[in-house]
């Protein structure tokens, strides 16, 4: 395999010669090419998404796997699900190499391990209704194929995200690859591969749990209320989808324990707490079809 990320950039040679302000300029320069390249492969990402959605409404789970930046873009894109859209913890699930102690140090042999991914896809009890994407920018890192391969034998759906080209081996059921190129200091993807991956679990994630009904026009309508700012969200999401006063919108939130969308529903039609519930439920969690 041709490993892109491992090659010089001309664009940055030299650059330890470069003043501060030149250092960045480069790096600002080659990071305005990612969002283009992301758009390549927004068919690829299509087709992961309409995977994801159809897994989660027959009782899947979506899984990450990665090493190392990778594995912690992994971990943060599903820890950010449940504050975001009121989903369990165990909906959306990022693995790292090496366990939490590589989120906050470098674990670097642990992406050697072939054993070790099939072995936490079993810790996982991962089964046919789950959706496994392994994320590695080079598109090699043994971990992450051995929980790959680990994931096909459970039958799960099965996706490798990478910044390389990458031959399709016969337990990846889907690639996702978007082609950045040489980094600023090679071999260093924690910068564009980096980038590019964020993006890409962004985009991923966001639409899944906006076709889950999650979302209102553009409004995170299932937010799980817990600090005073997602608080203060929630009474403006109510306030501006019920045309009303705040005063109002905080009262309906507090009639409604705290859930969004049966507030609004309880606010906009006037419906007691279990008459909106059972709207909600009727139309599976939609608020454009339940205020119709």
């Amino acid at each position: 395999m041709d490993n892109i990320t491992e090659k010089q950039n001309s664009k940055s040679k030299r650059i330890d010669t470069l003043s501060t302000l030149e250092i960045l300029s480069v790096i600002n320069k080659e990071d305005q090419s990612i969002a283009s390249i992301v758009e390549k492969v927004i068919p690829d990402i299509k087709l992961v998404v309409d995977c994801i959605v159809h897994n989660f409404k027959n009782g899947g789970r979506l899984f990450y796997f990665g090493c190392g930046t990778s594995g912690r873009l992994g971990v943060l894109d599903a820890s950010e699900c449940p504050p975001t859209f009121s989903v369990s913890k165990r909906l959306v699930r990022g693995v790292i190499a090496g366990g939490n102690k590589a989120l906050v140090e470098s674990v670097e042999k642990a992406e050697d391990s072939l054993s070790k991914g099939k072995h936490d896809v079993l810790k996982n009890k991962i089964n046919k209704f789950d959706t496994v994407i392994g994320i590695s920018a080079i598109g090699t890192a043994n971990y992450v194929h051995g929980a790959l391969i680990q994931a096909k034998k459970k039958k799960a759906q099965t996706v490798l995200v990478c910044c390389n080209n990458y031959k399709k081996h016969k337990y990846v059921d889907y690639v996702i690859s978007a082609i950045v190129g040489p980094e600023i200091i090679a071999g260093s993807t924690r910068m564009k591969a980096g980038t590019a991956t964020k993006m890409i679990l962004n985009m991923i994630s966001t639409t899944a749990m906006i076709k889950l009904n999650k979302v209102y026009d553009n409004l995170m309508v299932d937010v799980k209320v817990s600090n005073k700012k997602l608080f203060n969200r929630a009474i403006n999401i109510i306030s501006n989808i019920c045309s009303c006063d705040l005063k109002y919108a905080r009262m309906a939130l507090n009639k409604s324990k705290g859930n969004v969308k049966v507030a609004i529903i309880m606010q906009n039609k006037n419906l007691s707490f279990l008459q909106s519930v059972k709207l909600l439920d009727k139309y599976n969690g939609n608020l454009r079809m339940a205020l119709k």
